[in-house]
């Protein structure tokens, strides 16, 4: 399928890595050109219809640097991918959580995204198109304890964001929706700061272990697996294309089947 993003411009932000990466190399693939940031680039480096932006999109301005950044380069910018984020696990509940770590987790999960977005509008709302995709998270709306408890008030913050500019910003041609992964193997998950090492320090088991027991604990998964980064990216890409140009303010979970409920 052709999704007639050839030679439209992206912005990823935390792109170097998990499910940042994977949607940065599929965008390239269908021909768009993407300008990637992250902190570390390494991973970006010799990627075709790839310039990649070394940058902390969690300073202030960094997020906006990042979006000049395409505009100078190509003078427009078409989709924006707000995916950057990260989870640090708060095994010590809501009293053991203090304001400085919710403060993190909404500047690294909410407000990045908030700043990009404001930044790109501008150029989107002059051409009277664009598709902004925010990767949020099944926490947004699943807590099943309060490891997360942070994260996930961050993430629901940025699906109520989604729904909020898709409704202003609809009538002017730029859409908005959102992506919420569940367990994904990337390092959130499975790198050493991650969901399966943090629980497996704390309980004394392996971290293989400790991920099949956090797993069983929230419901298990229908599949049986983690989702790839790629099977997020397929379907960050498609919201990104035109071809889905009247689907606005809606979230997509792709979780192998956590979530039970309808």
């Amino acid at each position: 399928m052709q999704l007639q993003l050839e030679d439209k411009v992206a912005v990823v932000t935390g792109a170097s890595k998990g499910i940042g990466l994977a949607i940065t190399k599929a965008l390239a693939r269908e021909g768009t050109r993407v300008v990637a940031g992250a902190r570390s680039i390494d991973a970006l480096s010799g990627l075709d219809r790839v310039t990649a932006v070394a940058l902390d999109l969690v300073a202030p301005e960094g997020p906006a640097r990042l979006v000049q950044r395409a505009l100078d380069d190509h003078g427009r910018v078409d989709v924006l991918v707000n995916n950057v984020g990260a989870v640090r696990m708060r095994l010590q509940g809501f009293l053991g959580t203090s304001d400085d770590e919710f403060a993190w987790a909404m500047q690294t999960n909410f407000f990045a995204a908030l700043r990009a977005t404001r930044a790109a509008l501008p150029a989107m709302l002059k051409q009277r198109a664009g598709s902004v995709v925010n990767i949020a998270s099944v926490n947004a709306f699943f807590e099943p304890d309060a490891g997360v408890l942070d994260y996930g008030a961050a993430k629901a913050a940025l699906l109520n964001l989604t729904k909020s500019l898709a409704q202003e910003f609809g009538p002017q041609g730029v859409r908005v929706n959102a992506v919420s992964p569940g367990p994904v193997s990337t390092d959130l998950w499975l790198g050493k700061d991650g969901v399966a090492h943090t629980v497996a320090r704390a309980t004394g088991v392996d971290p293989e272990t400790a991920r099949k027991n956090v797993l069983a604990s929230i419901g298990g998964l229908a599949t049986g697996r983690l989702t790839t980064p790629e099977e997020v990216a397929t379907l960050a890409v498609l919201l990104a294309s035109p071809l889905t140009g009247n689907v606005t303010g809606s979230n997509f979970v792709v979780d192998g089947g956590l979530i039970k409920t309808t």
